[in-house]
């Protein structure tokens, strides 16, 4: 069942007996309008919540912009009830479920106890990432892409703290970078790149593609360069739980030190905060950084 952005299911439609009494049992009950006082309050509470979650993004996105060389010391408060709730709409309601085996609308059942204590847990360090589950998808030449489904509270989590970093790195992502970025897609950059070719003389037009980047790249690396911009250690510790998580293919556990596991939801971040740095000042630029907390 597809669950619409700004709707609660009913679950029990009260009925009332007809106005006379004395009508006989079998006649048909007429039906008393639902509340709609709980759905209501949940379309109020999703426009608070995403108002929150704007105007805190905001301010990241601030001060990453006013301060380019700053790390930023303080950003795990920004991962709270409101981002995650806002985080788990924006998840896809069939979405393939991870080890857990839960879905999207057994877990909007109780939503509201199951945030709490997932933010409790990653506010007091206590937050597991599970194994991703493999799986795979055909690709052109014939080959497999391996994909990993991980647990819906890791992608809970993962877009949630994606959110924040992405506030900091898009300051800093390269104008003809178009990759799995916010408002972008493969179609600006093709128009892009007629424009570029339509209006410029350009004599060589490159086309190249890093073999099997999500399932090679080094974990190690990938946190140097993201302690570039970020210096809150907590959030550091999350990425590396979510690269340390391992991938389960035929009951087995499988924890390798490289990949990023593709199909998650941080990990086009991560590819694209390596591109960027490495591209501009690269991971010890950081190493002079002021720190700052916001």
């Amino acid at each position: 069942m597809m669950h619409g952005p700004e709707k609660s299911d009913s679950v029990v439609v009260a009925v009332k007996p007809t106005n006379k009494a004395e009508r006989s049992a079998a006649e048909p009950a007429e039906p008393r309008a639902e509340t709609k006082g709980n759905a209501g309050q949940q379309s109020t509470r999703r426009a608070q919540d995403r108002a929150s979650v704007s105007q805190a993004l905001e301010r990241v996105r601030q001060a990453a912009r006013q301060g380019k060389k700053e790390r930023f010391t303080s950003l795990l408060h920004h991962v709270g009830p409101a981002m995650l709730r806002t985080a788990f709409y924006a998840m896809k309601r069939d979405a393939a479920p991870g080890v857990d085996g839960m879905t999207w609308e057994t877990y909007e059942e109780d939503l509201d106890r199951r945030i709490e204590d997932l933010h409790a847990r990653v506010k007091r360090g206590a937050y597991r990432a599970l194994p991703s589950r493999r799986s795979y998808i055909p690709k052109e030449d014939g080959s497999k892409r391996p994909l990993a489904v991980a647990a819906l509270e890791d992608k809970i989590v993962q877009r949630a703290t994606a959110a924040v970093l992405s506030a900091i790195f898009e300051e800093e992502f390269l104008g003809f970078s178009y990759g799995f970025r916010p408002k972008r897609s493969q179609h600006d950059a093709l128009d892009a790149l007629i424009v570029g070719i339509s209006t410029k003389k350009v004599n060589f037009i490159l086309d190249a593609d890093i073999r099997s980047f999500f399932t090679e790249v080094s974990q190690e690396w990938v946190v140097r360069f993201m302690e570039h911009r970020i210096g809150d250690t907590r959030i550091l510790r999350l990425v590396q739980k979510w690269l340390r998580a391992g991938v389960l293919e035929d009951g087995i556990v499988t924890i390798e030190e490289k990949g990023t596991g593709q199909g998650s939801v941080i990990s086009p971040l991560l590819a694209n905060s390596i591109s960027t740095t490495s591209s501009t000042s690269g991971p010890s630029a950081g190493d002079g950084a002021r720190p700052r907390a916001i």
